[in-house]
């Protein structure tokens, strides 16, 4: 029987994050092995209500260790919840190295990987023999990005959204600065400093896994992988998705495929701001107008509305129900037209249904490749974080997608919004996108096979590491 392989994995406390480094973890061992995984788990306040079933379905070869909460009371208040995730990570970096010191004490681990919000931890790596890789969540464009954000740095004197061209950066669709995302839309934040910085300590690792492949990000992909830039080996190792949800043990995501099964074949647009994307009052009932004038069958997921676009990882309205937000008599006239669900719906099954024609989406990179992997062409609506360039590559770059117009009061409104839907769903336009991203959908399923490209590329660093175990294992 072979000797098993160690590697840490290091997750960060933040829930979107979270999931992807998990779901690598195991994509990994399943076709592997003799690979045995020690996640480390950060904790910010207390686990996630979601990530419990995540957790109690880990495959025996990956072992948890939960680090002491880091509370809310000592973190920066007033400031973005993703900067609070990064202080949260910093003051876990002791009991991280705590816990690697005693891991590592009496089982050899060769490897470490850690999600971008935990590459302080990267600095362990040499201390305890162990090569380092980062685990990157999000696309080969906003990974470039990062790279090229130090040379950006020099050459700007401005805030990027000020600037009058196209950012081009190499291998990438170009993008206007307001469209660059949010830690760089200001230059004199602790956010964007801390960015840099964060950006830098990538450079060093062994390498760097990215949830995406090739045909869905070519000129990125090629371009970071050129070897005259001197970065790190990049290894795309995707599309890595949730495979789906006890939706048996779900009232909600029984009703939702229920109704699913009773509309026509690619009919109906479902509507979803991702885990934590939230609308404004207003904003929410431009939506619903724009919905109902559309006269398209849709499943929506609503939830509470807030001035704060990602109100929904701070918690939100948690006790609000959010139907009660809607205009007035829209549950009733759109009863025959859609279904309108609050808060939560099984995702995964929705878009794998065949009567899903089409999906507006925040442009989080998981939703956007659930999107892909379903072969289900998007309305872009980016709300936060780096959504704005997803949605560039999806409409502009892959053209896969259409991304309405913000008028001068900050909204999408009900006509751009009518205009948007009838584009996908019924003009020519749409019936493009929904050709192109099939094919999309054919090259994600043919990387994932035994001989894909992404199967490949795990199998070839699984290997460099059962042989640097088996070295280790000879020299002690």
């Amino acid at each position: 029987m072979a000797k098993a392989t160690h590697i840490a994995v290091i997750p960060s406390a933040g829930f979107s994050h979270f999931v992807p480094i998990i779901n690598f973890s195991k994509l990994l061992v399943n076709l592997h092995p003799h690979i045995h995984l020690t996640c480390i788990i950060p904790i910010l306040g207390s686990l996630p209500t979601a990530a419990k079933p995540i957790l109690q379905t880990l495959p025996p070869r990956i072992s948890t260790i939960f680090l002491p909460p880091v509370t809310l009371r000592h973190l920066p208040q007033g400031v973005p919840v993703v900067l609070q995730i990064q202080h949260a990570m910093t003051l876990s970096m002791p009991s991280i190295h705590h816990t690697l010191s005693s891991i590592t004490s009496n089982t050899p681990h060769v490897a470490m990987v850690v999600d971008t919000f935990a590459h302080e931890a990267l600095h362990f790596a040499r201390e305890f023999n162990m090569l380092s890789y980062v685990y990157f969540p999000s696309a080969a464009t906003t990974l470039c990005t990062h790279f090229y954000l130090p040379t950006l740095d020099r050459e700007t004197f401005c805030e990027y959204r000020d600037l009058p061209h196209p950012i081009t950066v190499p291998g990438c669709v170009p993008f206007h600065g307001r469209d660059l995302y949010a830690q760089a839309q200001d230059r004199k934040s602790e956010f964007y400093k801390m960015s840099l910085k964060r950006y830098e300590s990538y450079r060093f690792v062994d390498g760097i896994f990215i949830n995406s492949f090739l045909e869905l990000e070519t000129g990125p992909i090629r371009a970071f992988t050129d070897e005259e830039r001197g970065y790190p080996p990049l290894y795309p190792v995707g599309p890595i998705i949730q495979t789906g949800t006890a939706t048996a043990d779900s009232t909600t995501g029984l009703e939702c495929l229920t109704w699913l099964d009773k509309q026509q074949d690619g009919s109906v647009l479902y509507v979803c701001f991702g885990s934590g994307g939230t609308l404004s009052q207003e904003q929410m009932n431009e939506l619903a107008h724009g919905l109902e004038l559309s006269k398209h069958k849709f499943l929506w997921v609503v939830r509470a509305p807030s001035d704060e676009a990602n109100a929904g990882y701070l918690g939100g309205e948690k006790d609000a129900d959010p139907l009660e937000f809607l205009p007035s008599g829209f549950l009733e006239r759109t009863k025959e037209q859609g279904m309108v669900v609050p808060s939560w719906a099984p995702q995964i099954e929705i878009l794998g249904h065949g009567s899903v024609g089409g999906f507006l989406s925040h442009c989080g990179w998981n939703s956007t490749l659930e999107s892909v992997v379903h072969g289900v062409p998007l309305i872009t609506w980016p709300l936060f974080a780096e959504q704005r360039m997803n949605a560039v590559v999806m409409s502009e770059g892959l053209k896969v997608g259409v991304r309405g117009r913000v008028s001068e009061n900050g909204l999408v409104e009900r006509v751009e919004i009518v205009e948007m839907i009838k584009c996908l769903m019924e003009e020519e336009e749409g019936r493009e996108m929904r050709k192109r991203v099939k094919e999309l959908k054919e090259a994600a399923t043919n990387a994932l096979k035994p001989d894909g490209a992404a199967t490949t590329i795990l199998s070839q660093v699984a290997h460099k590491w059962k042989v640097l175990a088996e070295q280790k294992i000879s020299f002690d």
